[in-house]
């Protein structure tokens, strides 16, 4: 990897681990675009994980095309500085219990907090515990065409 893609990798990680809410953006079944912030955790390997609502229309447009697109962007900084994640994933809702537990952990550690249960995320329980993971990943750079400003895209691997 060279140095510049390097550096875009390091500074992909930081606002993964910077920026808690990403937005997730589904397909209804009609072929509707849909966009969900949600507050999310991550694993060592980049895959990510929330719990939602399972009559979310984000949680329903999983369950019919798992194909997603995250991003993550820090809107903390003045226009025209921000730095963004970009990652094309397939989405799961988790059903195993290990599996649960597991993503749990990774979601209220984000925060310093205990875990719930997760039998809270199955049966009768109005939430389920979803997992992304990616299969490419990109960050913005800027550039120039025709002396104008253009915002472009670099593949990265997070791992």
């Amino acid at each position: 990897m060279g140095k510049i893609r390097a550096d875009l990798t390091y500074l992909a990680k930081k606002i993964i681990q910077k920026i808690s809410y990403i937005t997730i953006a589904t397909v209804t079944p009609e072929g509707l675009p849909w966009n969900s912030p949600v507050h999310t955790s991550f694993d060592e390997h980049y895959n990510f994980y929330w719990a939602s609502w399972i009559e979310n229309i984000h949680s329903k447009n999983i369950e019919t095309n798992n194909n997603v697109f995250l991003v993550i962007y820090d809107s903390t900084v003045p226009a025209g500085a921000g730095f963004g994640v970009y990652l094309k994933c397939k989405a799961y809702k988790l059903t195993d219990e290990k599996e649960i537990t597991i993503a749990l952990k990774y979601l209220y550690g984000r925060e310093g907090k205990k875990s719930r249960l997760a039998k809270e995320f199955q049966g009768n329980y109005p939430r389920r515990v979803y997992k992304a993971v990616p299969s490419k990943v990109w960050v913005n750079t800027d550039g120039r065409v025709h002396s104008n400003y253009v915002d472009k895209r670099v593949e990265i691997q997070l791992i």
